[in-house]
Parts: C-alpha cells; structure tokens; sequence
C-alpha cells in the first residue's frame, strides 16, 4: 500500500474558530497519520470581505487514500461539523483543502491538485511556509518560500492564543 504525502488547509470563521480547526484535525487523524500542523493564523477574508475573520493553519499528513476517497473523507467531515452550502468564499464553521497531493497534478469536475489558488492565498502560503518551506510546487517549480515571499502577508497574523 503506497503512502502519500499530503498537505491539507483548513479555515473557520464561524463558532469556536480554534476548536473546529482542532475537531478536523482529530477526525483527519483518525484516517491518516498527521506529522506537523503549522501554528494558527488570524487571517482577513478573501474573497468575500464582509464576514469574520478566519483562522487557517496547514497540517502535513501521511495516508493510503487516493485523492478522490480523501476528497471524499474530508466533505464528509464538513458536513458532520454542520457546514453548510452557502455563497463562494463565504463564511464557514470548518474548510478543508487539499493543497498538495505528493507531486500529483490532476483536474478533474470535482478536484484540482494542486489547489489552483495557493498562490493567490497567504492564508495559506504563511502556514504552509512554516512547515514546509522547501516544499516545491510542482506547476510553478518554486519552493513554497520563495512563493511566500511574492505575496502581501500583512492580512496574516500569528495567533495569540
């Protein structure tokens, strides 16, 4: 059985911000073996700017599942966390991205690896840096520092706590 090296963003702006980030990152857990979680981040909306702030931080995972059965895994814990379908980039209890996905480059109706927007996103470009700086995306073939140090982070603040 292969294991895969996946990077994984999750945001909330909706309820006990720091425990929906906790509660997916425990569910992830029990199917996939978490190796570092970047710390949590206060970060402004985007996209859609009049809602709460978000908190994001990007874990690093090892796991079995290929990329659509995660997809899968990962919708349904949104969904039991009470997430529910609202306007694009609008406000949310939990969201989990897939980032990266070994060194895949898929596009599919339903999944995109690497995640389209990573580079648009220091939400989590600056959690994704902490942990994984060497970390080299595959379309761009820059490491995910050097793509860090190309964006504004004044909207991403280290939380406190």
């Amino acid at each position: 059985m292969n294991i895969h090296h996946v990077y994984l963003g999750l945001g909330s702006n909706l309820g006990n911000r720091k425990n929906n980030l906790e509660e997916a990152i425990r569910q992830i857990g029990e199917f996939a073996s978490i190796k570092k979680s970047s710390s949590i981040y206060e970060t402004e909306p985007w996209g859609l700017k009049d809602q709460p702030i978000f908190l994001n931080q990007v874990i690093y995972m090892e796991s079995t599942l290929g990329p659509n059965e995660l997809l899968s895994h990962l919708k349904k814990i949104e969904q039991q966390m009470g997430r529910k379908k609202s306007v694009r980039f609008g406000p949310r209890l939990i969201d989990v991205d897939i980032l990266f996905y070994d060194d895949l480059i898929m596009k599919t109706d339903v999944l995109t690896i690497p995640h389209p927007l990573i580079t648009e996103r220091p939400f989590v470009l600056v959690p994704l840096a902490e942990i994984a700086p060497k970390l080299m995306h595959p379309l761009y073939h820059k490491t995910i520092h050097v793509l860090s140090q190309d964006i504004d982070q004044s909207s991403v603040l280290l939380c406190k706590d």
